[in-house]
């Protein structure tokens, strides 16, 4: 048969099984739990799923014209099942992800912080960080100290879309963050020493979106971590400075 007559292709759910089964597998030998790979995968789902539906939502769902009232009607109530139905599979998609916690982590919402979403969050501050400043150095262990504190006060659900969260903090703050790590940050008078350490850290990112959103859970996972309080308390500081 010729290709070029073939209608559009979509694959079966063997072969999208297969295909995750084979990423699972080369990220487990590349030293990837395969319990954290099934969760990557599940938020990738979850969020081709939640953009199908929105593209859907702000695109053209008008019937052809010419149809008629009554076809139309129908055309625009088939058009809201299907993207009511998208909506549905990411929502289900997202939860499956979400309440999938190991065993023995407990059932609470703002269970224990995994690895895999202390590495999605280092993937997320840290180009957020250098928007506003330069590379600098800090303990690669204090700050996954700093930020298993920091999603400590999310719940699963929010941790999931922690990403997105923080790229809106950054551009709604970018005047002000600006100002901070000129006069605190990497390049600045400041030593990286001192209770401004934190702003020549990309993690800095996240504990002030947590300052500005939920400073008093905040400040009780960072003293559960026995973190540093200087390292708060500056932060905090140079946060509610004067512009």
């Amino acid at each position: 048969m010729n290709a070029a007559g073939e209608g559009p292709q979509q694959l079966d759910a063997v072969s999208v099984l297969n295909a995750k089964t084979t990423l699972v597998q080369l990220l487990e030998r590349a030293g990837v739990r395969p319990a954290d790979a099934e969760e990557l995968i599940g938020l990738v789902e979850a969020g081709a799923v939640a953009v199908a539906h929105r593209e859907l939502g702000a695109g053209n769902t008008a019937a052809p014209e010419g149809k008629g009232e009554l076809y139309a009607a129908g055309w625009l109530d088939g058009a809201r099942a299907v993207t009511d139905g998208l909506a549905e599979i990411a929502e289900r998609t997202l939860h499956r992800v979400v309440a999938g916690a190991p065993a023995g982590a407990g059932t609470d919402e703002r269970r224990y912080v995994s690895r895999m979403e202390v590495e999605r969050a280092k993937v997320a501050v840290t180009p957020l960080y250098l928007a506003f400043t330069t590379e600098s150095d800090l303990d690669p262990e204090v700050s996954e100290q700093v930020l298993t504190a920091v999603l400590g006060t999310l719940g699963a659900r929010q941790r999931a879309g922690y990403a997105g969260q923080l790229a809106r903090f950054a551009s709604d703050h970018r005047a002000h963050l600006e100002r901070l790590y000129a006069g605190y940050g990497p390049g600045s008078a400041t030593a990286i020493h001192g209770r401004y350490s934190l702003l020549h850290s990309p993690t800095s990112v996240a504990v002030l979106e947590r300052l500005a959103v939920a400073p008093t859970a905040l400040r009780e996972k960072w003293d559960a971590a026995e973190l540093p309080p200087a390292w708060l308390d500056g932060l905090t500081t140079a946060w509610g400075a004067p512009a």
